[in-house]
């Protein structure tokens, strides 16, 4: 008995099987293991006929979202108008994969969304989060591969936050966030031109907080006027209209002719107003420059000889920008200093004094303001120092001329008397030229008389080989009203006293000179009396 019911429940058994199997050709996927069963079939199958695409787009409905938006592969030519279980078929089990691609071979050109520029570089799962997903129906699947958008910002961040709408390519392109290659500023209200073009964009689009994010500016950046990002170094002297003089090619480079130097703190005037711009300012015309003194741009020519206590007096004091010859130094500027000029240096040109022709070169200090510092003293060792001292030519000389002489001859050792007061100075005092100069004798000019004058007594008179001639004669004249005959060797008694000098004193010719002898070796009658 035992043994027939379990024939039966066999056959029961296999009978079922047998059905179940004409019914369904395996599981479904564990996905779709709720429509298990044969009152479920219809929801996929037409009674009797194949699944149709459009069973499974009304269950998979944002898969028929995209596909009438014609968006993702499934809108692509190699899968639109295609039966859904050509890709994904079932009854194959509970662990079937009914979505089944491989990532490494798919090729994403065959969506909307191409991969270029560093999106090639990208793993699928760093694009392909949930977190990315923008249609929120798709969110909760996982592992999914849909729902992603094309808009730029459902995976960046918008820096912008808003500020320049949605579309990105407009300025970046997928090869690199920065730069922005696409972007032309020339199609802006502001166009790059000359150093603008040279400026990062972060100099005028300045990166700050906003939102608590980063946030750099490109809209609503005020450049009506230079003054919106440059500050106005002339502080409103010429005006607001930066363009009158500036171009953008360079700040420094100025509008020829447009530039009026007048208005600012140092007026073009004299032989300023032929130097051009880059004489002062060198390539740099915007740069300040000191002008407070004329040092500041030229060269002190002076090498510091009017720097006193520190301080350098300026040239204006001197010189003017007509021209710096011919000097504006007065002679009464000249009469304030040390060395004031009188007398015949009023006549002398400067240059005399202040050239120096071995140095090339002016001097104005330190010059001295004794005669010998620029005139030679030609008398050398001829003037005592006692007389001359230490070179003090104005013990003599003085500045009308130099032939007009104050010296006291009492003072030396051979007073001027009679004759000799209307005497030239030359007649004793002469030249003397020694080594090509000319020099005067004094010192060794000699007090004796025959120093000057000629021994007419032919040496009758001296000595000790010295005539002393004030012996007989006077300054006054060649008289000898000094002599006195008693005082010789022959005195004049009675009838001599009447006798004329030349009675006695014949004249005498000794070679080439003739004289008067006075010195009688006799002194018999006989020599004169016959």
């Amino acid at each position: 008995m035992k043994k027939k019911y379990i024939l039966q429940f066999v056959f029961l058994f296999i009978l079922a099987a047998t059905a179940s199997a004409q019914i369904s050709p395996g599981k479904l996927a564990q996905a779709h293991q709720n429509l298990e069963g044969l009152s479920n079939c219809n929801k996929c199958h037409e009674l009797g006929d194949k699944v149709l695409n459009s069973k499974c787009l009304a269950c998979h409905k944002e898969i028929n979202t995209l596909i009438n938006a014609n968006r993702g592969y499934h809108a692509s030519s190699d899968v639109k108008g295609k039966d859904c279980f050509k890709c994904h078929s079932d009854h194959n089990g509970r662990t079937f994969e009914i979505i089944r691609f491989n990532e490494k071979s798919f090729d994403h050109q065959k969506t909307t969304f191409k991969l270029e520029g560093k999106h090639k570089d990208l793993k699928c799962g760093e694009c392909h989060q949930v977190k990315f997903i923008a249609d929120k129906s798709f969110a909760k699947r996982k592992n999914t591969f849909l729902g992603m958008s094309n808009d730029c910002k459902s995976c960046h961040t918008d820096i912008h936050q808003g500020t320049l709408g949605s579309q990105c390519s407009n300025c970046h392109s997928p090869e690199a966030f920065k730069p922005v290659k696409s972007f032309d500023h020339n199609k802006t209200a502001f166009q790059l031109s000359g150093k603008h073009s040279e400026v990062k964009c972060e100099k005028c689009h300045k990166i700050e907080k906003r939102n608590g994010k980063d946030f750099q500016k490109f809209k609503d950046i005020q450049f009506k006027s230079c003054e919106n990002c440059h500050n106005d170094i002339h502080q409103g002297k010429f005006g607001k209209d930066c363009q009158k003089c500036h171009v953008t090619t360079g700040f420094a480079q100025i509008k020829s002719g447009q530039f009026d130097h007048n208005k600012t703190n140092f007026k073009l005037i004299g032989k300023h107003i032929e130097v051009k711009c880059a004489g002062c300012h060198g390539n740099n015309l915007t740069s300040k420059l000191k002008h407070t003194l004329c040092i500041d741009c030229h060269k002190d020519y002076h090498k510091g000889a009017f720097v006193k206590n520190g301080n350098t007096k300026d040239c204006a004091e001197c010189h003017d920008e007509k021209g710096f010859t011919p000097s504006q130094f007065s002679i009464e500027n000249h009469n304030q200093s040390k060395f004031q000029l009188v007398g015949s240096h009023l006549a002398v040109p400067c240059k005399t004094c202040h050239f120096k022709e071995q140095e090339k070169e002016w001097h104005f200090t330190q010059l001295g303001n004794r005669c010998n510092d620029c005139h030679k003293n030609i008398h050398g060792d001829e003037i005592k120092a006692k007389f001359i001292g230490n070179n003090e030519c104005s013990n003599c000389h003085n500045t009308e001329a130099w032939q007009k002489i104050t010296f006291d001859h009492s003072k030396t050792e051979f007073p001027l008397l009679g004759k000799h007061v209307a005497s030239a100075c030359s007649g004793c005092h002469e030249k003397k030229k020694i080594n090509d100069e000319i020099s005067i004798k004094f010192a060794s000019v000699t007090t004796l008389c025959e120093g000057c004058h000629r021994d007419v007594h032919h040496a009758q008179f001296k000595v000790a080989g010295i005539n002393d001639c004030e012996r007989c004669h006077i300054f006054d004249n060649w008289n000898p009203v000094k002599f006195n005959h008693e005082q010789t060797r022959f005195t004049l008694a009675g009838g001599h006293q009447a006798v004329a000098c030349s009675a006695c004193h014949k004249k005498v010719v000794d070679g080439s000179v003739t004289f008067i002898k006075f010195k009688l070796e006799e002194f018999k009658c006989a020599d004169c009396h016959s």
